[in-house]
Parts: structure tokens; C-alpha cells; sequence
């Protein structure tokens, strides 16, 4: 079983920041495409930012200019840099590793952007 590790979630205050790590398997990390989920109560699943295998970043337009995905392929590991964190952004949020029709999740972390 393919288990992605994550970490760093919290309570952060408007403008705070975060930085989230997911940890996967080696054979995994290096060819799959890495991303980040976010799940707000009632909403559904929605794709924040992944990197590609070949570090090729894309962003879902709501955090554009505030997130940055980067991935560390020496500690297979990935990452979610949050800035400018808004109330809106409060979700859990999940790793996600995807190749074609293959999908592994993590366990997800709360973020939580409250004063």
C-alpha cells in the first residue's frame, strides 16, 4: 500500500503563512505527478497546485502569485508554500501523487485561516 505522509497543517491568521510536506515512496515520487488538493466543508475536492516529474509547476488560478509546489526528488518530498493565507483557504488538504489513471492520496491536513 502506497501511503503519502503529510504534514504542517494549523491555525494561521489572515496574511499568515504555511508550509505543507508530503512524503512518498521513492519509486512513486520520482515519476509521479505530485499535487495538492484542498476540501472546504460542503465543497467539493478541488486541485490547488501539482508539480510534474519533470518540475513543471501549475496553479489553480484562485492562488496564483500566493502558493508555490516545489519537490525535493533527494527526500522525495513536495511541497506547499501558502502566503497571504485568506479565511477562504481554510480546508484539508491533501497530497496526491497521479500518473495516468493511478491516484494515492494522503491523509489529509487542516489549514484553518481564522483571527
Amino acid at each position: 500500500q502506497v501511503q503519502l505522509v503529510e504534514s504542517g497543517g494549523g491555525l494561521v491568521q489572515p496574511g499568515g503563512s504555511l508550509k505543507l510536506s508530503c512524503a512518498a515512496p521513492g519509486s512513486i515520487f520520482r515519476i509521479y505527478t505530485m499535487g495538492w488538493y484542498r476540501q472546504a466543508p460542503g465543497e467539493q475536492r478541488e486541485l490547488v497546485g501539482a508539480i510534474t516529474s519533470g518540475g513543471r509547476p501549475y496553479y489553480e488560478d484562485s492562488v496564483k502569485g500566493r502558493f508555490t509546489v516545489a519537490r525535493d526528488n533527494a527526500k522525495n518530498t513536495v511541497f506547499l508554500e501558502m502566503n497571504s493565507l485568506k479565511p477562504e483557504d481554510t480546508a484539508v488538504y491533501y497530497c496526491n501523487a497521479a500518473k495516468g489513471v493511478t491516484a494515492y492520496w494522503g491523509q489529509g491536513t487542516q489549514v484553518t485561516v481564522s483571527s
